[in-house]
């Protein structure tokens, strides 16, 4: 279960209205000498959804611009629009064919032939009216030919007019199937199947202050030669004093050691090393409690089914960020498989031992990290795990003999308990979820 942060102030949620505390900082980004005052709090910029929080506005010429590029328009339309373009693309042609044919019929006299004359030769028989001229237009366009209604050798332009009308049909035929099947295969939908967690959080990982998130694919088909980025999004104002409401500045997820390349089988906790080239590195506890700023983190891939690359976005607030905690594991070992539990996926437990200074403070005042070999909740859960394991499948007829592993692990646990520097109020804060 995520335990939120204590604080006096009253924090609301960007959806919401409602101002809170937040942080003037200087030119050089994030520091000392802050000067806190109270200001309405931020839009996102992306949703947690993946969309983008933007308006466009006062574009010109949009129309013929989006006309331009009619098939990614069709592409990117609303499906009941989409439906609309379809029935009305092959209504307006069946209708202008259709008028072209009563207008050929008029010209040549064939509507003042109604009965039929033995002498006289229609363009086209059994057309005597617009609506007969409207379902040969259906008929010839559509292939169906039910043999009532054809055209004669007697107008060449009526000829012409079926022809053309083939092509047209054809050309029109290959745009709609194509834009649907674009429509229906695009990636944009299987990026519903990648899961962010709801929080990112701030931990030590190897003796290092991280920032961390969770990614997990809720489909057994693979997400081919994904790789993951972030951008931290906050205000700045330059040396020259030109505000800049949203400066991108990218977040290292080990790009120069290949880190940002997973293999996303299971849940993966993304880590950003909080260190001297990081945006972050001078920010504390305290800071992140009124700082503003944005982290949008970007999964990208190739969909192994269809080949086409896919992008899920989300983002995270400060607000949203939980100083000394952990995310809660989620894989575990069952036999001879291993179980990915998705209700843990979104929650954390506090780590008490989180230093509260800043990554820039722990450098300079060489903070003493907690030692690396402190029995954790992970540890914990491994060895329940295990245990609950061995009782399954040490029932019926092999109960006796699955009775000394079970011991040994439970060996192993106290052993682990009494020769660990363990301590004890950090215990129970981890294990008490």
């Amino acid at each position: 279960m995520s335990v939120g942060r204590i604080n006096r102030y009253s924090i609301v949620s960007s959806e919401e209205e409602g101002l809170r505390l937040t942080t003037m900082h200087g030119m050089n980004g994030f520091g000392n000498g802050k000067i806190h005052t109270r200001r309405k709090c931020r839009n996102r910029f992306v949703k947690k959804n993946g969309q983008c929080n933007v308006q466009f506005a006062n574009m010109d010429d949009k129309s013929q611009r989006y006309m331009a590029d009619i098939f990614t328009t069709c592409v990117d339309i609303r499906w009941r629009w989409m439906l609309v373009v379809f029935t009305l693309v092959f209504v307006v042609s069946w209708l202008a064919f259709g008028l072209a044919f009563w207008v050929i019929a008029l010209l040549h006299g064939d509507l003042d032939n109604p009965a039929g004359d033995d002498n006289f030769t229609p363009c086209v028989l059994q057309v005597n009216g617009f609506v007969a001229a409207f379902l040969f237009s259906i008929e010839t366009q559509s292939t169906i030919g039910y043999g009532y209604r054809c055209v004669t050798e007697e107008c060449p332009v009526a000829v012409f007019m079926v022809v053309f009308q083939s092509i047209v049909g054809c050309i029109i035929d290959c745009f709609m199937i194509g834009a649907i099947m674009a429509k229906m295969a695009r990636p944009k939908k299987r990026a519903q199947t990648l899961l962010f967690s709801h929080n990112a959080v701030i931990a030590m990982r190897d003796g290092k202050l991280c920032l961390m998130w969770r990614v997990g694919n809720l489909r057994k088909s693979h997400i081919v030669e994904a790789h993951v980025r972030a951008q931290l999004i906050k205000p700045r104002i330059t040396d020259e004093g030109e505000y800049i409401p949203l400066d991108q500045i990218d977040i290292n997820v080990g790009f120069d050691k290949g880190l940002d390349r997973i293999f996303l089988v299971s849940p993966i906790t993304i880590l950003h090393e909080i260190d001297e080239e990081s945006p972050l590195f001078g920010i504390s506890k305290q800071d992140l409690e009124t700082a503003d700023f944005e982290i949008v983190v970007i999964l990208e891939g190739m969909v192994e089914a269809t080949a086409m690359t896919t992008q899920a976005r989300s983002s995270y607030l400060a607000s949203e960020i939980l100083w000394g905690h952990r995310f809660e594991p989620v894989l575990f070992e069952e036999k001879n498989l291993y179980k990915v539990d998705y209700s843990h996926f979104h929650k954390t437990y506090e780590v008490p031992s989180t230093p509260r200074c800043s990554a820039k403070d722990m450098v300079e005042n060489k903070f003493l990290v907690p030692s690396s070999n402190s029995f954790c909740y992970e540890n914990e859960l491994a060895f329940l795990s295990r245990d609950d394991e061995e009782e399954d499948v040490g029932g019926g007829s092999r109960g006796l003999a699955n009775l000394s592993p079970d011991r040994n692990s439970r060996h192993e646990f106290e052993r682990l308990q009494a020769t660990r520097s363990l301590d004890q109020r950090s215990y129970r804060r981890e294990s008490e979820i």
